[in-house]
């Protein structure tokens, strides 16, 4: 692991304030009243014009600095804001999702806050999935087959109670969702995320924002961020022949004025690795600026897509039909870059399945046709749990940074 780097700011307004004390050297000269007062002034006016230049700069918006919606603080660019070097896991940060739905995606977790699913060692989050037979029935596969479960504590407000009714089996997996909705969310900054994605078939890491406050409704109308997805799977290809597993990542952002209207195909950004390497081999460095004029991902040093809507703001760029639906982020805080113009939250997890899984994948996805897809994915374990190998198979995070942009 590297060692960790903190960042902190020494200027004011790119103003040094050893140049306004002390000189490097004396000369005595006689100068009359009207010369002294100027060089005692001097200064003096110098600091008052810097200051009364930055606090004009912030009263106009010719500064646009970060805004944390907690306590309404403000940072000046490059500044460091927030931080998680995962030394433990800090639950002033984050708490727990826990859900049956997952995404909304038909994944096949339980997301729940099981200390083997997510735990912090040596500096590193590693957050991975088990089989619920296990972690959650006690090994009873009838309970999983024909169970009812009730998920304590959960966050779902539509509800945690599952009866199991075979083919209808509870979920074969859980895992966690990690977030820092209430403690922590911010608008415009500088992302820096140190990672590396799990081995493991079937497996959906990610590392993406949501809106604190969904001001512009419901998904997709107030956005998401998507910084990092990849899928486990090391031997996953496409029709083409690409690998679309674990050498492969994706960053993407999903907007829209309603369901099913998304202009995602816009503004999505992806690269692989060399073969047989993978971003599940070693951490890498995945990077998001975000400000008042655009959005772009950065992969290990390596732009992957600049997002920077036209005029019209990602109404404009997502193509969608003016004469068929309005215009939700026509009178947002900042038009052109709304719904991205209000605060957003981290969230990290590790899914399982689902509709990430393309069908026309090689090898297909284990539950492809299937009318009971968790029974024909728990029933297929032969082929795929052996490839969660331990820690090899968890999302290891070792810091997640943010500046002010």
């Amino acid at each position: 692991m590297q060692n960790k780097l903190f960042a902190k700011s020494a200027c004011i307004k790119g103003l040094d304030l050893q140049s306004l004390t002390g000189v490097s050297s004396c000369k005595v000269e006689f100068v009359t009243a009207q010369t002294l007062l100027t060089i005692i002034m001097s200064p003096l006016l110098l600091l008052f014009s810097v200051l009364f230049s930055t606090t004009a700069e912030l009263a106009y918006g010719a500064v646009s600095p970060t805004r944390i919606n907690n306590d309404g603080r403000t940072f000046a660019p490059g500044e460091i804001i927030w931080q998680d070097e995962f030394d433990y896991l800090d639950r002033s940060k984050w708490s727990n999702e826990i859900n049956f739905n997952g995404g909304g995606n038909g994944e096949f977790q339980i997301y729940d806050d099981y200390g083997e699913n997510a735990y912090v060692r040596d500096g590193i989050l590693y957050m991975r999935p088990t089989l619920s037979v296990e972690t959650v029935f006690g090994g009873d596969t009838e309970k999983l087959y024909n169970g009812n479960l009730t998920l304590e504590g959960c966050t779902d407000e539509n509800g945690c109670t599952r009866q199991a009714n075979y083919p209808n089996i509870n979920q074969p997996a859980v895992s966690q969702r990690l977030r820092t909705k209430g403690a922590f969310s911010f608008r415009y900054g500088h992302i820096v995320v140190r990672a590396r994605m799990p081995s493991g078939d079937w497996t959906w890491p990610a590392i993406w924002m949501l809106p604190e406050d969904w001001k512009y409704g419901s998904w997709p109308a107030s956005g998401e961020i998507d910084i990092v997805e990849s899928r486990g799977n090391r031997n996953l290809v496409d029709p083409n022949g690409v690998n679309i597993g674990s050498e492969q990542m994706g960053s993407t952002l999903h907007y829209g004025p309603r369901w099913p209207y998304n202009g995602q195909w816009a503004a999505h950004g992806q690269t692989n690795t060399a073969a047989n390497q993978g971003f599940d081999r070693d951490f890498h460095i995945y990077e998001v600026i975000w400000n008042t004029d655009m959005i772009q991902f950065i992969v290990d040093g390596t732009v992957t897509k600049t997002v920077q809507p036209p005029a019209g703001g990602f109404f404009e760029l997502g193509q969608f039909p003016g004469n068929e639906i309005s215009n939700p982020w026509v009178n947002g805080t900042n038009p052109k870059m709304a719904p991205f113009d209000e605060n957003f939250h981290f969230i990290l997890n590790v899914a399982v399945g689902g509709a990430y899984f393309p069908n026309d994948s090689t090898p297909p996805p284990p539950w492809k046709g299937s009318s009971s897809p968790f029974l024909s994915f728990f029933e297929n374990r032969s082929a795929w749990f052996p490839t969660w190998s331990a820690e090899n198979a968890a999302m290891a995070v070792d810091y997640i940074r943010v500046y002010a942009a």
